[in-house]
């Protein structure tokens, strides 16, 4: 029996409240295992790695707080310019280069017949793990190897050409690489959004005399500018984070000539066993990788808006 008096839409039924509070915080209870793996796999080895890199750690004696020297040794460092060169030829190369080259596969198969079998070679590369890119591009480009050979055997100049021995030419032939690796998937990318471009834009300019090119500029490009955003940011980030192709392919040599920030990291960690300092170069790395996306983000999607 329920209480005429009570205001409408409430209960006052036994275990009506208990029932009210369980569905207002049912959704927490969803998302709360999500939060926590999140939590444990990710944010507490940061909070750890962003601790390690105000010690002195070796891995295997107790840390030793040291303040900010492993940050001043780490700007310090004669091969920083060299890292932070190398870094920025990948961000400019790793995404400049993989996506306006995906973009053109896209356009140019776009609407042909059987373009899927066209679009096959592009896109097998991207099946491969960084690490075997690196050895099968590491066979190409070593001296003596099979681009030299190609080089020789059609009498083109260049067959003796060390690709991978000088700085930054050889950081230079590790982004033809993951160019190679990369056009296919970004391609992939495009002609998703291509496919999902309304047809009635496209008549319409049609009917109003525009030709192939102001087709795409005034109308396929801007249209596609929302994925754009998407596949330039995910570059964006990756090229930061380089560090398997080049690691395989020189170690960052020779003389850390083709070293990147992540592959600075990893050798004072793991080669050298100064966890401190490599712990510093990490977050460092996490800093300027964060503030570019940030960045780069919110002009985008202001753009956008």
């Amino acid at each position: 029996m329920t209480d005429r008096s009570a205001p409408p839409g409430t209960s006052t039924t036994p275990g009506g409240a208990g029932r009210r509070i369980a569905a207002r915080f049912a959704p927490y209870g969803f998302v709360a295992p999500g939060v926590l793996l999140t939590a444990v796999l990710l944010y507490l080895p940061f909070l750890y790695t962003l601790y390690i890199g105000f010690t002195n750690y070796d891995g295997l004696h107790p840390s030793q707080f040291v303040g900010v020297d492993n940050f001043v040794q780490f700007a310090k460092d004669p091969a920083l310019l060299t890292s932070v060169r190398n870094t920025l030829l990948w961000v400019v190369g790793a995404t400049v280069v993989p996506v306006v080259l995906g973009l053109l596969v896209a356009v140019l198969s776009h609407g042909l017949r059987h373009a899927t079998w066209y679009r096959i070679p592009f896109l097998l590369p991207y099946a491969l793990s960084g690490a075997g890119l690196a050895v099968i591009w590491g066979f190409i480009l070593q001296h003596g190897g099979a681009a030299n050979q190609v080089l020789t055997a059609l009498h083109i100049p260049g067959g003796d050409t060390s690709f991978l021995q000088h700085g930054p030419a050889n950081t230079i032939a590790m982004i033809i690489a993951i160019t190679w690796q990369q056009l296919g998937v970004n391609a992939l990318l495009f002609m998703v959004g291509l496919q999902s471009i309304p047809v009635s834009p496209l008549e319409a300019a049609r009917l109003d005399g525009a030709n192939a090119w102001q087709l795409f500029r005034n109308v396929t490009w801007p249209l596609l500018r929302p994925l754009t955003t998407v596949v330039v940011g995910l570059s964006l980030v990756a090229s930061l984070k380089t560090f398997d192709i080049v690691w395989v392919t020189t170690q960052g040599g020779p003389g850390r000539s083709s070293e990147t920030l992540a592959v600075t990291m990893y050798r004072d960690a793991f080669v050298t066993g100064d966890y401190g300092q490599g712990a510093a170069v990490a977050v460092a790395l996490t800093v300027v990788t964060g503030l570019v996306s940030f960045v780069y983000l919110k002009r985008q999607l202001r753009t956008v808006t």
